[in-house]
């Protein structure tokens, strides 16, 4: 007879071909479970590892990957990049142990409340029916693309299952996510307001490119004569379109961010609407009129005008169909693309691209960022950490889809995830380079991973953009004169612990140190090569600059 724990990881298998975790009581029978099939396990050095490189799994791969710890400590250390996975709107099952049905012990918690305060949902397993409830659970993580605790009582993991002998199989339980249909009626009111547009812009997000929508919005643009551009973790979901203009919000180009303000309906395709694309509320014109197009249960920011729950590309298409019956009764009105001519040379990379050496002596990110972007394989996979630094690679960085550029932990505003998303990643995409961009504060918060990098990165390069400092707490709190102690980091010698951890690693004080990286891509040399760039602190991010004047412009208002 299968126990428990068997069957759970026979349902999983529908879905599931890798794991990450640590092992411990709550879930050594899980592990063993799982040994006898062919999923991959890989091991990180923090509870909280897991659930990351699961999440990042998902984002450069797109198939649901598990996180599996342990109960009580176990639990509670990932409960922040759980919340991250909500937020971001990502797929993750996070099989843990938990407390015995017999009652909770000493080290036990209730977590199935502390899931749910940060908005993950929890499948408590039994005895007679693991099969079935590990499958709604998968379903559940897939259909609202969201994370979901998987949770299997101490005593029961190798109790014997009592649906052990059921038809059910790993075969009949894959799940199929299915994507809300627009209605009609709806379809057709988005059709009216975008058949009048003048300055019509189509905005896509993620969840553009979660559902496949790029090249039906390309199509939808064409017809529409709409400019085109795309929050930055939906990059490139409309490749290589002649009048695009890169990400919006934060990260915008100026010129970009103008015409964005200029549009007269803006269509927003599987994108949430975040404070830092909405610029704090800056990136649409007053009297633009937005319509929002999400899996939500409703419009994601109070600027939507008018909401259409469905799947981005069915209802793209729907709206396509809509727009090419109102040109065949009459000619549409005449768009602003006729005016830009100019936008077919127009690159969203084309940034300042700063001194080389800042007056303070240390490097100029922006310069960094220049070089990088020449030094780097094309088929690179992005991954950032949270920190004042994530400014440079969206805005410097060539970035070739959203599967290749992973923003971890920008939902939740959270660092120190960087290390095993990279290894996500690079269990997702063996095939990329992955290049994972972290500050130096999150690199130390996230340091036990630093191993699993080395451990199981075949090909990646980390660039710590080392300021000594928590950036962003200095440009934001430091001008206004708080103390600044608190806020500073002891130079550390990166390179001196990517040596130790089996890495490469190469101290960088000036661009021509940059030269380790070519040199390493020339020889071919396995690995991890990590790049501590010694940057200045003077250098502010422009959308850290934005931040600072919507905290000011907010206390100008209270005031």
């Amino acid at each position: 007879m299968a126990t428990v724990s068997e069957r759970v990881i026979d349902a999983l298998g529908a879905q599931v071909t890798e794991l990450f975790g640590v092992m411990g009581n709550g879930n050594a029978h899980v592990l063993d479970a799982a040994a006898r099939t062919s999923m991959r396990f890989t091991a990180v050095r923090h509870e909280a590892g897991a659930v990351v490189a699961a999440d990042a799994y998902f984002r450069a791969g797109g198939r649901l990957a598990v996180a599996t710890t342990t109960y009580g400590p176990g639990f509670t250390n990932l409960v922040t990049p759980l919340a991250e996975v909500v937020q971001a709107g990502s797929s993750v099952v996070v099989v843990v142990g938990d407390a015995p049905t017999t009652g909770r012990r000493p080290w036990d918690v209730e977590q199935a409340a502390i899931a749910a305060a940060v908005g993950a949902a929890t499948f408590t397993v039994t005895a007679d029916a693991p099969f079935a409830i590990t499958t709604r659970a998968v379903a559940h993580a897939l259909e609202q693309r969201t994370a979901v605790v998987l949770a299997i009582p101490y005593d029961l993991a190798a109790a014997e299952a009592g649906d052990a002998d059921d038809t059910g199989s790993a075969a009949s339980s894959a799940v199929t996510a299915t994507a809300p249909s627009a209605d009609p009626v709806g379809v057709e009111e988005v059709v009216r307001r975008l058949a009048a547009a003048r300055r019509p812009l189509v905005l896509a997000g993620r969840g553009a490119w979660l559902s496949g929508a790029g090249s039906i919005l390309a199509e939808l643009a064409d017809e529409l004569g709409a400019l085109v551009a795309t929050t930055a973790q939906g990059v490139n979901v409309v490749p290589d379109h002649p009048f695009s203009l890169g990400i919006a919000g934060g990260f915008a180009h100026d010129r970009a961010a103008e015409l964005i303000h200029q549009a007269d309906v803006v269509l927003v395709v599987g994108a949430r609407l975040n404070q830092f694309t909405m610029r704090f509320g800056d990136s649409f014109g007053a009297e633009a009129d937005v319509v929002q197009i999400d899996v939500a249960d409703a419009a994601t920011h109070p600027r939507v005008d008018l909401f259409l729950r469905a799947d981005a590309a069915t209802a793209s298409a729907d709206i396509l169909r809509g727009l090419r019956r109102a040109r065949a009764t009459g000619p549409l009105p005449r768009t602003w693309r006729a005016d830009l001519p100019d936008l077919a040379d127009f690159n969203p990379r084309d940034r300042d691209p700063g001194t080389g050496l800042a007056a303070d002596g240390r490097l100029d990110p922006r310069s960094v960022a220049v070089a990088l972007d020449r030094l780097l394989p094309v088929n690179r996979l992005v991954v950032e950490d949270g920190g004042h630094f994530l400014g440079w690679a969206p805005t410097y960085l060539e970035l070739s889809a959203p599967d290749h550029f992973l923003m971890t932990g920008t939902a939740f505003q959270v660092i120190g995830l960087g290390l095993p998303a990279a290894v996500g990643a690079a269990r997702a995409r063996p095939d990329a380079t992955v290049v994972l961009c972290a500050g130096d504060g999150g690199t130390l918060m996230g340091l036990a991973d630093l191993d699993t990098v080395a451990r199981t990165v075949e090909h990646g390069v980390v660039v710590v953009f080392n300021d000594a400092a928590y950036g962003a707490e200095i440009h934001q709190y430091g001008r206004k004169g708080l103390d600044t102690a608190p806020m500073l980091i002891d130079e550390v010698d990166f390179a001196a612990y990517a040596n130790a951890a089996g890495m490469t690693g190469v101290r960088v004080e000036s661009l021509d140190d940059l030269d380790a990286l070519r040199q390493w891509q020339e020889d071919g040399s396995p690995g991890v090569l990590l790049l501590d760039c010694r940057v200045s602190r003077a250098v502010v991010a422009p959308y850290m600059e934005e931040i600072i004047a919507a905290a000011g412009r907010a206390r100008a208002r209270q005031s």
